[in-house]
């Protein structure tokens, strides 16, 4: 049987959070470092770019990270995002997985003083059933899962994608280099991943 919690002991209880850096911040609140993310948005509309951008600032504020390309590989346009975002600045703080299977993925997470933060990339490419997303939050209840999936439309594509965002704190839609946010922790302000894509792709910037 489950140990039961008082009132009071919820209303006292700290949590393991952060404070992400300005638009960031105003785009995801101030989230725990538990739990689960989803980010999804149809192809060249910036999910990488985004992706990076969000792992940069964990990795400046300290917090190791894991980005399992189960898609890109270490594929060349992977390679330009890198450099880019100016990924090299944090490299000690970001191991980059080259499609890792969840399995190899959850043995590496078993030792001592493993990364904090873990993106998969993509969902798709796992083949992940809910049941083996649910065994996974619940062994691994102290970290946090950032999961990129494929849209089909304005919706995750896949039956299982779409379960496991009713289940995430934070659900990040990309569309024409701009990220919106539903969050447990507030924020809620859109994103602008890049000014000239989104203009480009939109003819304008979001208000």
């Amino acid at each position: 049987m489950a140990r039961a919690f008082t009132m009071s002991e919820l209303i006292n209880r700290r949590y393991d959070e952060i404070q992400l850096p300005g638009k960031l911040g105003d785009l995801v609140g101030c989230p725990e470092l538990s739990g689960n993310w989803i980010i999804w948005g149809p192809s060249g509309n910036g999910k990488t770019s985004f992706v990076l951008q969000l792992l940069k600032a964990f990795a400046q504020a300290g917090i190791k990270c894991i980005y399992n390309s189960l898609e890109e590989g270490d594929g060349k346009t992977l390679q330009a995002a890198a450099i880019r975002e100016g990924m090299g600045e944090v490299s000690d703080k970001i191991l980059a997985l080259r499609r890792e299977p969840i399995d190899d993925l959850k043995l590496r997470l078993q030792r001592h003083k493993s990364p904090r933060v873990i993106v998969v990339d993509s969902l798709q490419y796992t083949g992940i059933s809910y049941p083996q997303y649910k065994a996974l939050k619940e062994e691994f209840s102290n970290k946090l899962f950032i999961w990129v999936s494929h849209a089909d439309g304005r919706e995750p594509a896949s039956r299982t994608a779409r379960t496991i965002r009713y289940d995430c704190d934070v659900k990040i839609r990309i569309e024409g280099f701009v990220a919106y946010a539903t969050s447990r922790y507030g924020g809620g302000k859109h994103y602008v991943i890049s000014e000239e894509k989104a203009l480009e792709l939109n003819g304008k910037l979001p208000e």
